[in-house]
């Protein structure tokens, strides 16, 4: 049975007459009658008797009310509940990001954010592996690099810029040489990265000293004495004892992407979680 014709049963043995019930339900009197009919055909059963004084329910008709009413209830109890969700954000977001930005920029803005909401749990995953949005792996992710995966919607976030830094007891690096400079730079491979190949070819002379793929150990590594190390500005910043040299040519900056699947995008905390960032920047 449709419930459409449950809730135009509900209104005929309220009103009586099926006048007073297409008034009540916004609805033609001939297609309140038509609508019934379907509704007996269904159960099997006559629910009314007609007549000249109006529909009176039947034996089978008053056995069909108790559970028509009990219906009705739990409609208007679903119905309450989503508009109670849709005042109070809730439920789990998985976020992605790199290690430092999810500590220094997100998580700033995902912990208001939870604050505000008490019922919307984040994850928030730092990780140097990319984890996929096509399978679920998160919901919603930061990138330095474009997405590849077919199905995501995606934009530039923002460009970030990078500085070289030490402390105020490291010797200024020499460009076009840096005999003497110890380098603080990436884990393996790291003359892919762009900034690890800016300072090999800013440096030529200079020397290894500590390799980490996690930007915060490069930082507390530098603070250490270590020796210099290509940073985000928006992470050095933040850690007093960094000084940062002016060379030229400067480091060059990365561009951040944000992606989600496109099968989330009606998803209302995913959207409000995106806008929080967004407005941050």
């Amino acid at each position: 049975m449709d419930w459409s014709d449950v809730k135009i049963f509900l209104a005929i043995a309220r009103n009586g007459t099926l006048g007073a019930a297409a008034r009540a339900a916004g609805q033609s009197q001939p297609t309140m009658g038509r609508r019934l009919r379907v509704l007996e055909a269904a159960v099997g059963h006559s629910l009314f008797q007609r007549t000249s004084d109006g529909f009176v329910l039947t034996d089978e008709g008053t056995a069909v009310l108790l559970h028509a009413e009990r219906m009705e209830e739990e409609a208007r109890s679903f119905e309450r509940e989503l508009a109670g969700q849709g005042k109070q954000l809730a439920g789990v977001l998985r976020v992605a990001s790199s290690d430092w930005f999810g500590v220094h920029v997100l998580t700033p803005i995902l912990a208001d954010l939870t604050r505000q909401h008490p019922q919307l749990t984040i994850e928030l995953l730092t990780d140097a592996r990319i984890y996929s949005l096509a399978r679920r792996e998160a919901d919603l992710a930061f990138r330095i690099a474009p997405f590849d995966e077919s199905g995501v919607i995606q934009r530039k976030l923002t460009h970030l810029d990078y500085g070289l830094y030490g402390t105020a007891d490291t010797p200024p690096p020499e460009p076009g040489s840096g005999l003497g400079t110890h380098l603080v730079t990436m884990d393996h491979g790291f003359a892919s990265f762009p900034d690890a190949t800016w300072m090999r070819a800013t440096f030529p002379r200079a020397s290894v000293a500590f390799r980490s793929n996690n930007r915060d150990v490069q930082a507390q590594a530098v603070l250490s004495g270590a020796g210099v190390a290509v940073l985000p500005r928006r992470l050095a910043d933040r850690l007093p004892g960094l000084v940062e040299f002016d060379v030229a040519p400067p480091p060059p900056g990365r561009d951040v992407w944000v992606g989600y699947h496109a099968d989330l995008r009606r998803l209302r905390r995913l959207r409000v979680v995106l806008d929080a960032v967004l407005d941050a920047f």
